[in-house]
């Protein structure tokens, strides 16, 4: 008879006295390339950011490593919300690009009307050898003007 009020009390005592369990905000994560690294240390795009309103032409900016680049040239395309291809284009490093450290890009990326209202900038490392294991890229999430 004593052990059911016992527990009782025991447990209504934990819920008044614990303190309130509070799940952390998530910390905030670097976009990834996509081979999983931290594309802060490969591509770091300036224009367009992420989720931002775009429309023909797109212009390109931002910088990555040298290595990024073929013949001062890295491909870009852009794919609407199904994930097909509606425009193709290249960023021009705007200084030396045979180092190892960041080169600032520029481009234009004119696209066809699309018919979703998201998409994504897709920045490709230039990859002369078409070997699978030098492939990588960052993706940038947009959405589209009216």
């Amino acid at each position: 008879m004593f052990v059911r009020p016992s527990i009782a009390v025991l447990f209504a005592t934990l819920l008044i006295h614990a303190p309130a369990c509070k799940t952390p905000a998530p910390a905030p994560v670097s976009p990834r390339t996509t081979t999983g690294q931290d594309s802060a240390e490969l591509i770091q795009v300036t224009g367009p950011k992420p989720r931002a309103r775009v429309q023909s032409p797109l212009q390109l900016t931002g910088q990555a490593r040298g290595y990024w680049f073929f013949e001062a040239n890295l491909p870009v395309k852009l794919l609407d919300g199904n994930g097909r291809v509606i425009g193709e284009s290249y960023v021009t490093a705007s200084k030396e690009w045979m180092t190892t450290e960041f080169v600032p890009f520029t481009g234009t990326l004119t696209f066809e009307a699309p018919t979703t209202a998201t998409g994504t900038v897709v920045f490709q490392k230039a990859n002369a050898s078409d070997l699978p294991q030098h492939d990588d890229a960052l993706h940038v999430p947009v959405r589209f003007s009216p």
